[in-house]
């Protein structure tokens, strides 16, 4: 046998995070999760999981009953929502302006859904138009879209005329909060969505692990009276019902520490008010978008569905991305990242959410980034990008 591995402690880089998740976590948060365990049936934690779901009420604005952290990052819950919700021979429309969309797709047909598409560029949001065009056609049972597209940038205005269209055509409709929930105005019961799921790690600023969902009853009526179960047992909501409902009975051994985290994470939500944490996000994250335009670069999506929490910004002509990239990591231990499918090369994605949507953090990217174009020799001012920082703030 071979001999017993020689690893030293754990010493992971000092990074500041302003890619497109994990941010910087809040040190309350980290605190919150070194303390001690308790079983996951134990008295304690079952009060912790009820603060953990009026919190996530609360965040999600909503009053719906099912509403709980799916043991898993943001895609358990992402394929909690839709493999639940489509059942097979179910059409469900899904959008084709970014990454997730695809990813809903690929999950629907999993599920064993079939599949139509809205169509819009990567960049755009979807168009009510197109969407009730689609629905006219098609006569989906369950429409997806992405409120926050990580992928391009875009934020999707409109949503509860989209969601009026869906409902005028008796179909659910589930959409995807990963990088709005806690930073980007987000109302489930006045938007009239039927699910919602997101991830903790970006405007929450909590490690992944627990992820938040949130069905109202219409939806979860449709999940109890299926025909034929959920394919997956362990993401089954119909399952997870006798656990996270009144029941509190035994599924899985729920991850402890990342429930302890959330629950911190949104607490420092309700402490902040929810109201006053977008307002926040639109105000640092404008105060970087100032800024990398005076520099001299460009923006990926229009003023009018600009996302606070994602930014896309263009690479300059002659710029290696994965280049800047590198030398952001190795010589200011600063994170962003590129772009993906259709927009890969083209753009950076940076990262203004939850704790790190500080004047301090938009301050170090500013100079870092532009002390990285400028050594590509790209046509930027680092200065005035700074100074148009400041003065939005």
């Amino acid at each position: 046998m071979t001999s017993a591995p020689d690893t030293e402690e754990l010493t992971p880089p000092d990074r500041t995070l302003m890619g497109p998740g994990p941010s910087d976590v809040h040190p309350r948060v980290l605190r919150a999760m070194s303390t001690p365990l308790v079983g996951h049936l134990d008295p304690a934690f079952i009060e912790i999981m009820d603060e953990v779901q009026e919190l996530l009420r609360y965040t999600f604005r909503t009053d719906n009953q099912w509403t709980i952290p799916v043991s898993g990052t943001g895609s358990a819950a992402m394929e909690a929502a839709i493999g639940n919700l489509v059942e097979p021979g179910d059409t469900m429309l899904v959008p084709t302006n970014g990454y997730f969309g695809g990813r809903m797709e690929s999950m629907a047909e999993r599920a064993g859904g079939e599949v139509v598409h809205v169509d819009a560029p990567w960049g755009e949001p979807l168009s009510p138009a197109d969407v009730e065009a689609a629905f006219a056609e098609h006569q989906p049972d369950v429409f997806g879209f992405v409120h926050a597209e990580t992928s391009t940038g875009v934020r999707q205005p409109d949503v509860p005329e989209l969601t009026s269209i869906a409902h005028e055509h008796d179909a659910y409709v589930i959409a995807d909060t990963v990088t709005s929930l806690g930073g980007v105005e987000l109302r489930v019961d006045e938007w009239d969505v039927d699910v919602a799921y997101a991830g903790p790690q970006k405007c929450l600023s909590c490690p992944p692990g627990a992820s938040p969902l949130t069905l109202n009853d219409r939806a979860m009526d449709k999940v109890l009276s299926r025909e034929e179960a959920a394919r997956s047992w362990y993401l089954d909501l119909s399952l997870l019902e006798g656990y996270w409902g009144e029941d509190r009975s035994y599924h899985h051994t729920a991850p402890i520490t990342a429930v302890y985290g959330l629950r911190e994470a949104l607490r420092l939500v309700a402490e902040e008010g929810i109201e006053e944490r977008w307002d926040r996000h639109r105000r640092v994250a404008g105060a970087l978008k100032a800024g990398v335009e005076a520099m001299g670069l460009e923006m990926n999506a229009p003023d009018e569905y600009w996302l606070p929490s994602l930014n896309a910004v263009r690479v300059p002509d002659g710029v290696d991305d994965g280049a800047v990239m590198d030398f952001l990591l190795e010589e200011y231990d600063l994170e962003i990242a590129s772009g993906l499918g259709d927009l890969e090369g083209d753009i950076f994605r940076i990262g203004c959410m939850g704790h790190s949507a500080r004047p301090k953090n938009v301050s170090y990217l500013l100079s870092s980034l532009g002390d990285a174009l400028d050594r590509q020799g790209a046509d930027v001012d680092p200065d005035a990008g700074v100074a148009a920082m400041r003065e939005h703030l």
